[in-house]
């Protein structure tokens, strides 16, 4: 099951066919092709074709020479209970202005997206277990915020 969904422009997609090889085990041999390796392992290697994921407890400051040529970075979320991606996320977008793929994996829900993608995540990796069709549901959810946001960064009573 493919529960990887995907925001092109103001529009919310299930990804059909998604390239990406999300590697948690750094004693697992590389895939071919294009992987999303653990910050530890992509330091090490630093294919081009790989992008990154950060755990809550990386710095997302230490990705600051390569932002330039990451295709993708992958931000985890270990437990719904623990909101240190979407800071991590806001950082990226705001203050490194990167604008690549920002995904976010683990432990993600239906109710969480709509947040996310307010802290500038374009990419979602729904858990196996949950409804992809439902989930985009998250992203419709709402249509006006009330706070500034890394994609809305003036609040409601400035944008009149």
């Amino acid at each position: 099951m493919n529960n990887l969904l995907r925001l092109y422009g103001a529009e919310a997609r299930i990804v059909g066919d998604d390239p990406w090889t999300l590697l948690r085990d750094p004693q697992a041999p590389l895939p071919a092709g294009p992987a999303i390796l653990p910050l530890a392992l992509w330091l090490l290697y630093h294919r081009a074709e790989d992008g990154v994921w950060l755990g809550p407890d990386d710095e997302v400051q230490s990705l600051a020479p390569w932002l330039a040529q990451l295709p993708l970075i992958a931000l985890d979320f270990p437990s719904f209970r623990d909101g240190r991606a979407y800071s991590q996320a806001y950082l990226l977008r705001t203050r490194l202005g990167w604008q690549g793929q920002l995904r976010a994996i683990g432990d993600v829900l239906r109710d969480q997206l709509s947040h996310m993608r307010q802290c500038g995540f374009d990419a979602f990796a729904v858990r196996e277990d949950k409804c992809a069709e439902d989930a985009l549901k998250g992203l419709a959810g709402m249509s006006v915020h009330y706070g500034r946001s890394a994609i809305e960064p003036r609040p409601l009573f400035r944008r009149r």
